[in-house]
């Protein structure tokens, strides 16, 4: 196992990789359909918080995979049987994901995590024993990725003794996440693995795929939910085809930018990068979940207020094109969206719900979805002149 070339022509994501994946359309699936679940019982802003933490759980699963395959993948029988572990475990954190979400029960996402950091950390032994040059990084990231994984079992085990006081369980959680974040900075001091700058594009837009794919099963979730109670009427009409529209729209404007030069030319910004989009992507779930609610509640009613779904779909769309104008503005040498069109448009979006309880949900998210598409149309004129 030797540390691939940062050049390599022709790079791109493995089967295995793509099955991997797969495991976490599972994952997202039930965490997206938890917060759809809060948000139309009225408890949107109480499940904010465990869908950030579960979700946070399952980005960082990927991230950790993704990086050390786009610098370790030498697609042999041990490399495929220790990715099926983490595969494995994956699915295990999926079972346990409503339970974390309503219950903050996270024995079995904890156990998730567990098996697939067994076969994380054999990885990074591997590499560290086969690849001298960079035994040293290999073993650090094994390192702090065994004692990280210790905090989160003695947090477990604190919780379920009681010795954990219910107060500190959020910042216990908020400090592990800091000391995770920090384990690729410093093992990577020492010398910085070879990821490939395009493969990693595209492993990321392959992830927003995903995100995209789970908001239109999200969708199709809320016209079934629909369907069921009542006939088809206008509004139900409106909001599905708005939120058809919308996911078409987010697609566009993520990828008006191909990732793989901006981040060839400037790999120091890459942490930046790349931890940033645990927000674009938790924002992207969010949206199908608050799409869910909106296309369902077209046919009966549901607990949550007009404005409350009015902003389910409002704050996720505005959070994801001011991250995205950072992300873009991070690597590319010339600006892919202005500024001022994202400021503009987000202050609609956020200010649309306030009309919500007067013209209809319906409505609200027709006028997202379209100053969305104008913000597609804008930016593509821009780019014409």
């Amino acid at each position: 196992m030797s540390a691939r070339a940062i050049d390599e022509p022709h790079r791109v994501s493995s089967p295995l990789e793509l099955l991997f994946d797969l495991t976490f359309v599972v994952a997202v699936a039930a965490v997206t359909a938890q917060l759809a679940h809060n948000i139309a019982d009225g408890h949107g802003l109480t499940g904010l918080i465990p869908f950030l933490q579960v979700f946070f759980a399952i980005w960082w699963a990927w991230m950790n995979f993704t990086w050390f395959a786009s610098s370790y993948d030498t697609d042999d029988v041990a490399y495929r049987l220790l990715t099926m572990v983490q595969m494995a475990g994956v699915l295990v954190l999926a079972v346990g994901v409503p339970a974390a979400a309503s219950h903050s029960n996270y024995g079995v996402v904890t156990l998730g995590y567990l098996i697939m950091r067994i076969g994380l950390v054999a990885q990074w032994l591997r590499a560290g024993l086969e690849d001298p040059a960079s035994r040293r990084t290999a073993l650090r990231y094994a390192a702090g990725v065994t004692i990280m994984q210790v905090g989160w079992v003695l947090r477990l085990f604190l919780a379920e003794t009681g010795a954990l006081p219910s107060s500190s369980e959020l910042p216990s959680f908020a400090c592990l996440v800091v000391l995770e974040l920090a384990v690729p900075w410093w093992a990577e001091r020492s010398r910085a693995t070879n990821w490939h700058p395009h493969h990693i594009a595209e492993r990321y837009g392959l992830f927003v795929i995903i995100l995209l794919g789970e908001g239109v099963l999200a969708a199709t979730r809320g016209v079934k939910g629909a369907l069921e109670a009542a006939e088809i009427s206008s509004p139900f009409v409106i909001i599905a085809i708005s939120s058809l529209v919308l996911l078409f729209a987010l697609w566009w404007l993520y990828f008006l930018a191909q990732a793989g030069e901006g981040l060839s030319s400037r790999r120091h910004r890459s942490y930046l990068w790349g931890y940033g989009h645990y927000g674009i992507f938790a924002a992207l779930a969010a949206v199908g979940a608050g799409l869910e609610v909106a296309v369902e509640q077209s046919g009966h009613e549901v607990e949550a207020s007009p404005l409350a779904l009015g902003y389910a779909v409002a704050i996720p769309v505005g959070v994801f094109l001011i991250l995205l104008w950072m992300a873009h503005a991070l690597i590319e040498a010339e600006r892919v969206i202005h500024p001022a069109a994202v400021l503009g448009s987000v202050t609609v979006i956020l200010l649309l719900p306030l009309a919500a309880p007067r013209i209809g949900v319906a409505a609200v998210v027709a006028a997202i979805a379209a100053i969305s598409v104008l913000l597609v149309a804008v930016t593509i004129a821009a780019k014409a002149d």
